[in-house]
């Protein structure tokens, strides 16, 4: 069972001509869902098994569903607070914050799985620092052992329910103003600094972790490069430091903040190059993402497959009715 180093996005609720062409590609290992591939749960169970039956072979579907102001899918699912609601009812009631954190693990993965997409990049592992306008409320905490405690509980939920995680954005994002979607972020911390902070919950979290996914942020006392295009980082780090085993899955490739790294194919290759298992290139139109594929020259190693393949859904039925959620 091989999976392809490249996620995609598609462009509307049903595949084009063009797109049915692209997925027969091998290295399309994945596709990543928005807002604009949903308008209900029987559309989107038509659309996966459309792209599943056109690829005739193993294929991730993702998506960003972590609640409050990121959430794609909005008829027929359960809207979940932001996960910064979670921390405020940590301090005032702390076994209710836990348990509903776990909840709504359930409910976001079960809802998902339902519908036959494999996983949603969550959770977000950041620390709210009130310097990161994009991260914001999408952080459980500032306190980095606060976020490690409500992360695992919404980890567990998922895990229970047959979905593995992602935690992001490696090694945080949550002290860095600049928005890499539109930026180039530069975080001066060092390595022993970002050990004590930020990087906690990524420590603590490794074990349980299904995936994880670097930012493009540059931290010159560390490397030259962004995280996600770093050896050091992935590998030394990630890898060896923190005994890493799961799968590295690179953010959007047309991100401003990857934009250091030359044209698409060049990025492509720096990433996978780096350590990542699986690269995504969203918002780029078939013939240019063809023409990048034909270029890329990395196929993905059996090892990066086998870590791609573990992310593969595996709904476990329970009971996942709602509770009575903090409103958001």
């Amino acid at each position: 069972m091989h999976y392809g180093p490249v996620m995609i996005d598609l462009s509307g609720t049903a595949l084009t001509a063009e797109e049915k062409t692209l997925l027969t590609h091998p290295r399309i290992g994945g596709i990543i869902l928005f807002a604009k591939n949903y308008q209900d749960s029987t559309q989107l169970k038509s659309l996966i098994a459309e792209i599943r039956a056109v690829a005739k072979r193993p294929l991730l579907i993702a998506v960003d569903h972590e609640g409050g102001r990121i959430w794609q899918f909005e008829e027929g699912f359960t809207k979940l607070p932001a996960a910064q609601e979670y921390g405020v009812l940590y301090h005032q009631d702390l076994l209710k914050a836990l348990q509903l954190v776990r909840d709504a693990g359930i409910i976001m993965a079960g809802e998902l799985l339902e519908c036959d997409v494999d996983l949603s990049f969550a959770p977000v592992i950041d620390l709210d620092k009130g310097i990161s306008e994009v991260i914001g409320d999408r952080a459980f905490h500032r306190n980095p052992i606060v976020v490690t405690e409500l992360a695992q509980a919404f980890i567990e939920g998922m895990n229970t329910i047959g979905m593995k995680a992602t935690g992001k954005h490696f090694p945080g994002h949550g002290s860095c103003a600049l928005d890499s979607h539109i930026a180039q972020p530069i975080d001066p911390r060092s390595l022993e600094e970002l050990l004590a902070d930020d990087l906690i919950p990524f420590a603590r979290l490794a074990p349980f972790l299904g995936a994880i996914m670097p930012a493009h942020i540059v931290y010159p006392k560390i490397d030259n490069v962004p995280v996600g295009f770093s050896q050091r980082w992935l590998q030394d780090i990630l890898r060896k430091q923190l005994n890493f085993e799961g799968a590295i899955i690179s953010d959007c490739l047309s991100m401003q903040g990857a934009a250091i790294g030359g044209d698409f194919v060049v990025r492509a290759r720096l990433a996978l190059d780096a350590g990542c298992d699986m690269v995504i290139l969203c918002h780029q139109k078939p013939e240019m993402l063809i023409w990048i594929l034909d270029k890329l020259e990395r196929d993905g190693s059996k090892e990066a497959s086998r870590r791609l393949a573990l992310l593969a859904g595996n709904f476990q039925r329970e009971d996942k009715s709602a509770v009575n959620f903090i409103s958001s």
